[in-house]
């Protein structure tokens, strides 16, 4: 599965870092640096939270229930505070695990691992493979196989044919897969899309990538 991460950390610097660890393991990640601007998000569930304590605007505290009203989906916090209270106080506010800072990147991606697998399960995750035309894209490991040949994709090629045949027969415009493919905080220009999308073709020649002109782009069934 392409895991969704939506991570709150008012400090830039460590947030930037954590984001990158995660971003190796093929996750898509959002960094929100204060609580308003996570909790505006909500709406939007993503797979997994990972909480900052000390927000700006809106502790992890206020944060978290809000997350729970909304959906159980699973939370991480991190705490440069007093961790004995922290850790009980996120605990019994629904949070499902506790890293007290300083902590290494690796640990934190070890422990939402081990909670993603936990929630989301393995035989839900190997279900998520699709045949098109020949070619087996598998959305959890992250491959893209021609019979028993590998493609060779690089990580945008494999971040859009993933977008694009997970909404088979859905257009999607270049602002939608730029924000996937690139994330939010991507200024260059969309000419970067139409580039992507001639490799592909190129490479999957047998996936019909279609042409919306003006718009995007959409992968058809046949």
């Amino acid at each position: 599965m392409n895991f969704q991460v939506n991570l709150v950390e008012d400090e830039q610097n460590l947030g930037e870092v954590i984001k990158a660890y995660m971003e190796k393991e093929g996750w898509k990640v959002k960094h929100f640096t204060n609580g308003k601007e996570a909790y505006d998000n909500i709406e939007n569930p993503p797979h997994l939270w990972v909480l900052d304590i000390m927000l700006p605007g809106m502790d992890g505290y206020q944060l978290l229930k809000a997350i729970k009203r909304h959906e159980d989906t699973p939370v991480i916090f991190i705490s440069a505070r007093d961790k004995d209270l922290d850790r009980v106080l996120g605990l019994e506010l629904g949070s499902d695990d506790y890293l007290a800072k300083p902590f290494l990147p690796e640990e934190l991606v070890i422990r939402a691992k081990k909670l993603l697998q936990r929630v989301y399960p393995q035989d839900e995750q190997e279900a998520e493979k699709i045949e098109l035309n020949g070619y087996t894209i598998d959305l959890h490991g992250r491959t893209v196989f021609d019979g028993n040949n590998l493609v060779d994709l690089t990580t945008k090629e494999m971040d859009l044919i993933i977008l694009l045949t997970s909404n088979l027969g859905n257009a999607l415009s270049r602002e939608d897969i730029i924000e996937y493919v690139w994330g939010d905080d991507y200024y260059g220009s969309e000419r970067a899309v139409d580039d992507v999308v001639r490799r592909v073709r190129k490479k999957l020649p047998r996936i019909h990538v279609e042409t919306l002109y003006g718009y995007g782009y959409r992968v058809l069934s046949s």
